[in-house]
This record gives structure tokens, sequence and C-alpha cells, in this order.
């Protein structure tokens, strides 16, 4: 229990999605690699530097895993409102992502703020357009939306990544928090009775059955009492 317990964040993730966030300067390529992943035109694509201004989402199947896919705006200082607001948002998905994408046209000069990287836990840097550059050694990375070059090493890699971040979990990992809560009950009430010796049977004996029932609330084992707990405490009923 205790290590189904320790990987109840994995199996969050494993329900509610993988997320993947697109970043990078305005004109990096972002909407481009965003409508290639998902095999459409989700974002708008044009050589007009700050088009995407919120982020967008959509959900691919990556190897069989859940993916929330995100386009960011164009990370850069502006005096523009609403792109500034963009740029808040875009930041903020860099710190709630499971791994950022940070892509830089292969022709800038500084391919990633530093700022920006210390706000992602987990990273790769994507060099861009590589069709129109030599190769250079300063990106993880090289890819070109236009030839498709890189583009099946860059989804191998994303893929990799989040098989070796599941790699070992079992499927009996808690997805919910009403079962990571239960387990935790469960695993509380199984110490009280294994490891207090000095207690007497009978309490102990009171403590697995609590551990029983924290189970039970997991594997749908629900008696009466329960079930009129839950509509008392959570309807109103007259007489």
């Amino acid at each position: 229990m205790e290590d189904h317990l320790s990987h109840a964040e994995m199996g969050e993730i494993v329900r509610d999605g993988f997320k993947v966030v697109i970043a990078g300067a305005p004109n990096a390529g972002k909407s481009s690699l965003m409508n290639w992943f998902a095999q459409r035109d989700v974002a708008i694509v044009t050589d007009i530097a700050g088009t995407t201004r919120d982020v967008l989402h959509v959900d691919i199947n990556l190897n069989g895993y859940l993916v929330k896919l995100y386009d960011t705006a164009g990370l850069r200082d502006t005096v523009d409102i609403v792109e500034q607001e963009g740029i808040k948002r875009a930041q903020m998905a860099l710190t709630n992502a499971d791994l950022v994408l940070f892509l830089a046209d292969m022709g800038s000069a500084l391919p990633v703020d530093p700022a920006d990287l210390e706000r992602a836990s987990s990273h790769v840097i994507v060099g861009t357009k590589c069709d129109l550059y030599p190769s250079v050694d300063s990106y993880d990375l090289q890819i070109s939306t236009m030839t498709g070059e890189g583009l099946p090493e860059l989804r191998d890699y994303v893929s990799s990544f989040i098989e070796r971040k599941f790699g070992g979990l079992s499927l009996s990992v808690p997805t919910r928090g009403r079962h990571k809560d239960s387990l935790s009950k469960c695993l509380s009430a199984l110490s009280a009775a294994i490891d207090q010796a000095e207690q007497s049977l009978e309490i102990r004996a009171e403590s697995l059955r609590l551990a029983g029932d924290h189970l039970g609330r997991i594997t749908g084992r629900v008696d009466v009492e329960d079930l009129l707990g839950v509509i008392f405490s959570e309807f109103c009923i007259g007489k």
C-alpha cells in the first residue's frame, strides 16, 4: 500500500493526461508543431509575430498514453496588454507542465531565456527551421515542420520520456483522490493494529475492521450504514 501511495501522483497523470507545453519566442514554429502533432489545423499559423494570444489545447494519443498538448503565446517583452496576459498564461503553463518543448529559431541569437528554463522542471530545447540553417550542437533536437526533418525523432523523444516517467508502475496505482484518501486511512489503521503491541486484542481487531472498511470503499463493498450516511449527508430529506 505504501508503494501504491508513493505513485499516487503518477496515477493522477495517467487519469488526467500528461501535460506537454510547446513554448518559445514568437515565430519559432510552435503552432506549426502543434498542428503536426494533432494532424489537423488547431492553431493559426502566420508570419506575423504574436498571433497566438492564449493557451491552446488539444488531446492526443501517444503510444496509448493520453497527452494534453498546449500551444502558448510567444515569450518576449511587449507593450501590448493582451499579449502580456497571454505571455503570463504561457509562463504559468511552463510551471505546471510535465514536459516543456522549448522551440528556438536556429537563426536567433538567444535560443531560450534562462528565466523561462528555470520555470520548467523538465524540458528539452528544440532548434526549428533546420532546413534553413547548418546543424549546431546547442540544441537537444533539431526539426523542420516544412520538410518533416527531425519530427519523428521528437515524437519518439516525448514518447520515451513518458514511458520512463511511468516505468515500473503497476496498473493498480490510485488514480483518484478518494482512492488515495481511503488507502491512506487503511494504511494508518493497519499500522495501528500491527505496531501497537501493547494494546489489547479487541482494540487491535477494531483497527483491522476499520482498515477493511476503508479498503471496501475502493473495492466496492458498501454496507447499508455507509449508504444511509452518504444520503443524509448530501441530500435534504424530510419525513
